[in-house]
């Protein structure tokens, strides 16, 4: 399956593993499987990065922006970086006060934290928030909220607050303060590429780039932030801004003196919380505003953060940093510049019936109720949304570890029913569990003699040999009589179940031809040896003769000889 060269998260190919846990953790349920390989499916993605966190193989990846941000820099114009917030939560003390001339030596010629614009978006939403008493709202801060909404929730789309994110923000203001001037912005969020290529903010970000894709480049340029010189950024934030990567960072941020305890305002975190706010606002409830942020504990545990450092002492880097680095007097905001437009990303799906579902309930075993386990293992929550995925071309039957389980057991006993060689099974004190239909035409039997020991067929000495722990396996040839039967036979046991099996193999016919064969061999060398026999005296006559003929021709000779010399004398 192509992608396109646009598409944020994608799956390598080479690594997916066939496990279904993209499935499990996608929260909208973006990943089609497809011949056993799992794809990211770009109309329905959020570009949240789940799938990318969590995948154990690191199939899952994001687009690389690298060489874009290189172009940008060799462009010759003035190209400003963007810092998200949580970039103190990434980098250690001593790295933080070194990353802005690291920054410089790539090329950028103006070094700024995003935090500024996160003030700006904070007081510019808590503004219009409070110009709407009485009505619940939801920050628009967090791209893979807004892109939530937009595809999977419109009908709250209204309650967004209709302000641009920081990272927005801060372009909007580079891009004022610095005429002509580029925007590289830099952080652990991979959704804000998607924000970055949205039509309505074209030409506001040039390129968004992950921590993880700035530790790459600078180890391409061999640029090791030990050696570059400490300063600081070019611009610091207002008020509390820094800690804007935080659950409830930007309640904090835009001054509001609700308490968050106090339930006018609501942080959440991670998609669960964030669905369940959501959906008391659906209900009606009178929350005030609800300020989420997709990835749980906050940006400080986006997908592309470039560390393995334990989250909370990521999280005590940045309050650390926060309060050693206050902000600045608060300034004015030009409003226009800081109004967003939301819209519906609503995906069309094809409509699904239920007589549909149930044919596929039907196929995997699940048509009565008791048998649809909802499970999860297939990485949906109930039997019937794994049906209804399997409709819509984004799953597959065979997902279903239950039926694939199923099927794997039947396959195995239709090769035990079907097998030519006897099979029988016996437990722990050599009594008949079970036989093939093979054995039973062998032995003459039936399913009757279940429970029956051994001896009730055969000599039981070499199953109590294999029961005594003497040896783990016992192979023979044992002549049947009573049954006309011969069989080379295979005894070993089970040691977890407790059993013994016993594999018959027919070799009556065999054995009896061979038997023929070595009467007919016998027989041919019998005769074999007659023939030399006789051979050996007909030569033995001949050379008789032959000798007797011989003296006969010299006493003739001698007698001519004798008659010609006389005649020759006269």
């Amino acid at each position: 399956m192509k992608r396109s060269n646009s598409q944020v998260v994608f799956t390598n190919q080479a690594q997916c593993r066939d496990c279904y846990r993209c499935v499990r953790v996608c929260p909208v349920k973006a990943i089609r499987l497809a011949d056993g390989q799992a794809y990211v499916e770009e109309s329905r993605c959020i570009a949240c990065g789940t799938c990318i966190r969590e995948c154990p193989q690191g199939a899952k990846s994001f687009r690389d922006d690298l060489d874009k941000a290189r172009r940008i820099l060799q462009s010759g114009k003035t190209v400003a970086a963007s810092i998200a917030p949580s970039f103190a939560a990434v980098f250690a003390d001593w790295e933080q006060t070194r990353l802005p001339a690291a920054l410089r030596r790539l090329g950028f010629g103006f070094v700024a934290e995003t935090a500024v614009g996160a003030y700006h978006a904070a007081i510019e939403t808590r503004r219009f928030v409070e110009a709407h008493p009485g009505r619940s709202q939801v920050s628009s801060a967090c791209p893979a909220v807004v892109n939530y909404i937009e595809r999977y929730r419109p009908e709250l789309l209204d309650r967004l607050v209709p302000v641009v994110s920081p990272m927005i923000a801060h372009a909007h203001h580079l891009r004022k303060k610095l005429a002509g001037c580029q925007v590289v912005f830099i952080g652990p969020c991979v959704a804000k590429k998607f924000e970055a290529d949205r039509a309505e903010y074209h030409g506001m970000v040039d390129c968004a780039l992950t921590f993880a894709e700035l530790r790459q480049w600078l180890k391409a340029e061999n640029i090791d932030l030990s050696e570059c010189e400490e300063s600081g950024f070019d611009e610091a934030p207002e008020g509390d801004a820094r800690l804007f990567a935080l659950e409830g960072g930007g309640v904090k941020t835009s001054g509001w003196s609700a308490d968050l305890l106090s339930g006018e305002v609501v942080a959440a975190s991670g998609f669960e919380e964030i669905n369940a706010a959501l959906d008391c606002l659906a209900d009606g409830d009178a929350t005030a505003f609800i300020e989420p942020l997709f990835c749980p504990q906050g940006c400080i545990n986006g997908p592309a953060i470039g560390t393995e450092e334990n989250l909370f002492n990521g999280k005590k880097s940045l309050l650390k940093y926060a309060c050693e680095n206050c902000g600045g007097k608060p300034v004015s905001v030009q409003r226009p510049e800081l109004t967003a437009e939301f819209r519906a990303q609503t995906d069309s799906k094809k409509a699904i019936c239920e007589n549909d579902i149930r044919q596929v309930l039907e196929k995997t075993g699940k048509a009565a109720e008791e048998n649809q386990l909802n499970c999860g293992a297939c990485g949906y929550p109930s039997c019937r949304e794994q049906a209804k995925a399997v409709l819509r071309g984004m799953a597959e039957a065979e997902m279903c570890i239950p039926y694939m389980r199923r099927l794997a057991e039947q396959r195995t006993d239709r090769i035990i029913e079907t097998s030519p060689n006897g099979i029988v099974i016996f437990d722990e004190r050599l009594r008949i569990l079970h036989m093939n239909p093979a054995f039973r035409k062998m032995f003459m039997t039936s399913d009757a003699v279940c429970g029956q020991h051994v001896s009730y067929l055969m000599d039981p000495a070499p199953l109590e040999s294999l029961a005594s722990g003497e040896t783990e396996q016992v192979t023979l040839t044992v002549e049947h009589e009573k049954y006309h039967l011969a069989c080379h036979e295979i005894l070993y046991r089970l040691p977890d179940e407790k059993q013994y099996v016993g594999i018959f193999v027919d070799i009556t016919k065999t054995r009896a031809s061979r038997q023929e064969l070595d009467r007919l061999r016998a027989q041919t060398v019998k005769q074999a040896r007659e023939l030399i026999d006789h051979q050996i005296r007909l030569a033995e006559t001949i050379a008789r003769s032959l000798g007797e003929s011989t003296a006969q021709g010299e006493d003739l000779i001698e007698k001519l000889l004798l008659i010609v010399g006389g005649e020759q004398k006269g």
